[in-house]
């Protein structure tokens, strides 16, 4: 689907225009709905290809995807027009995004199902596309019920909105949704093709990493979920079944032996090919392709051009652990993080960088740079480039920086043509070894097989099953979880929007209050340099933004749009919103 999967997006967007949620009146779909459509298979490939869409990656026409730029967490000290991010919503909103694009996809998907069953493509074709729709209205239920928990579970095409009653319907019980969004995904991975050689194309390896992902969050989601902040009291018995779940998806693709880590940490995020590069190949499981001067993405410019960037923070930065495999209240590495000035006359972080688990020093540059104090980054052949760079905290991001492009290439808002991974090898890795943790039932040979590969790779120690406590822990887990869950976030910073929700599934949300952490309101230490520009902190290190983000239980839910609630009087919004 490589090439041609530019055209059929482009062909499919004649099929089904952009809309409201279904409970809209107006007709949605301006493709021709009838029997010569559903019959055609090239048309229904087509129509199924823009699915792809929903899988942003590094964004499409100069947008926003969901690598870097999903940054409301613990991670990332985050700058919009100058000013702060706050929550996603903070008050109700007349409309959203969120809610509408989600239920046109279930619409989209539900219009697969209903239409090919009775048309005249063979039993395999007919299989094959039901597999896919099922597949995707699975992901975008799944992104429903974890922004608003309750919504209304519809599984056939609504055509007439004036007699069917589903248009006006109560919302259904999340966990009965996310029961049917089960069912999909195993339907998907009983009836989808396995190893397929182009990994755009929607597989059974690509649908059990799916299961893995969404089983890992249903059940720690239910595990640790309250019914004061999510309505619900935690179900220990399916947090069992759905970590279960995930596990023996984990397990499958684990066992197959088709996949593996690529040597380097980092290699899968920058790469102009991903099929091509031999050492990032066979970690990636799924991934949405770019390719140059035709479809091209914005995230290289974001983050190396003269706007300042959203920068991590001092608290992202402190969460790697030192090569001794000890954190910064334990380590007896040197942990002096002042930036001091180079021959150079710019301020280099590289003594400590030095010390860390490798991957940090992929993720930023050992050089800070902030307002007031550009710096421009370094390229492959040694010259420097031509953007200028400041970062909202000091520390720049580098990981998805590819300095073999020509500059044109990388300092566009719409010319970036590196891949994309979706799902990938060490995320599968991770979700195995957190699932049997919280199931009680890992080993040792589980934590080798599985985060001490991640671990070996970034130049660390292994785990074991009894790690020395960190006083930095406050999460209530024990210490081999918060180990767990700190090798995730280290190794997937910044990355597919993964840690605002893992957040949100272990209950942990008010991580990202700057008030009660100042440190994910924290950059650099600056207390060598001279004449700063950015406000301070008393021990000299940046403080990004004066604002504050403070958090309130409500925003475990979005809240439901108020026109919803007007178009619909049998829905009721989240009880926190009201």
């Amino acid at each position: 689907m490589k090439k041609s999967i530019i055209v059929s997006i482009a062909a499919a967007a004649l099929f089904l225009t952009g809309c409201n949620d279904f409970l809209d009146k107006d007709p949605r779909d301006t493709f021709q709905n009838n029997l010569s459509f559903w019959n055609t298979a090239s048309t229904v490939q087509s129509y199924c290809n823009k699915f792809y869409d929903n899988y942003a990656g590094y964004s499409q026409n100069g947008g926003f995807g969901w690598f870097y730029f999903k940054n409301i967490s613990d991670d990332q000290a985050s700058l919009v027009n100058g000013g702060f991010l706050d929550w996603e919503f903070t008050t109700v909103p007349n409309t959203s995004s969120y809610w509408n694009n989600g239920f046109t996809e279930v619409r989209r998907a539900n219009y697969v199902i209903q239409n090919v069953a009775s048309s005249t493509l063979t039993a395999a074709e007919k299989t094959k596309y039901t597999a896919i729709a099922r597949l995707n209205r699975a992901w975008s239920y799944y992104q429903l019920v974890r922004e608003y928990g309750d919504v209304e579970w519809i599984n056939y095409p609504i055509t007439d909105p004036e007699k069917d009653e589903n248009v006006r319907g109560k919302r259904t019980d999340r966990d009965v949704v996310m029961d049917s969004v089960a069912q999909d995904l195993d339907f998907a991975i009983s009836n989808l093709p396995a190893d397929v050689a182009d990994k755009t194309q929607w597989s059974k390896e690509m649908a059990e990493a799916m299961k893995s992902d969404i089983c890992l969050f249903e059940g720690t989601f239910c595990k640790y979920r309250n019914a004061a902040d999510n309505g619900k009291a935690p179900d220990a018995a399916r947090a069992e079944r759905y970590l279960k779940a995930s596990q023996a998806a984990s397990e499958f693709l684990i066992k197959s032996g088709k996949y593996k880590l690529s040597p380097n940490y980092g290699q899968i995020y920058n790469s102009a090919n991903l099929m091509s590069d031999n050492n990032a190949k066979d970690e990636i499981i799924f991934y949405r392709n770019y390719e140059k001067d035709k479809v091209m993405h914005g995230l290289i410019d974001y983050t190396c051009s003269s706007t300042q960037m959203s920068g991590i923070t001092k608290d992202a930065f402190d969460a790697f652990l030192f090569l001794d495999g000890k954190p910064l209240a334990t380590t007896t590495l040197d942990t002096n993080d002042e930036a001091v000035a180079n021959k150079d006359g710019n301020y280099s972080i590289e003594h400590i960088l030095k010390n860390k688990d490798k991957r940090l020093s992929v993720l930023i540059d050992s050089i800070v740079c902030f307002k007031g104090h550009g710096w421009r980054r370094v390229k492959e052949d040694g010259s420097a480039s031509k953007q200028n760079m400041t970062s909202s905290t000091g520390y720049t991001i580098r990981k998805f920086d590819n300095t073999t492009l020509e500059d044109y290439y990388r300092n566009n808002t719409n010319t970036g043509y590196t891949d994309a991974p979706l799902y990938w090898y060490a995320v599968v890795l991770l979700n195995e070894a957190e699932a049997k943790a919280e199931l009680g039932t890992i080993s040792q040979t589980d934590l080798d097989n599985t985060v001490n590969q991640l671990e070996k790779r970034a130049g660390l120690p292994g785990l074991t099953l009894n790690p020395e406590a960190d006083p930095a822990n406050n999460m209530g887990v024990s210490n081999l979880l918060w180990e767990i869950r700190r090798c995730r976030r280290c190794e997937l910073m910044l990355d597919n929007w993964y840690r605002y929700w893992d957040l949100i599934r272990w209950h942990q949300l008010d991580n990202a209050d700057t008030e009660k952490y100042p440190n994910t309101n924290r950059g650099a230490n600056l207390s060598y340099v001279k004449d700063v520009e950015s406000t301070l902190d008393a021990n000299k290190y940046i403080v990004p933004n004066s604002k504050k983000r403070i958090y309130k239980n409500k925003y475990y839910l979005y809240p439901v749009p108020s026109s919803e609630l007007d178009l619909n009087k049998n829905i009721d919004q989240n009880p926190l919103w009201k």
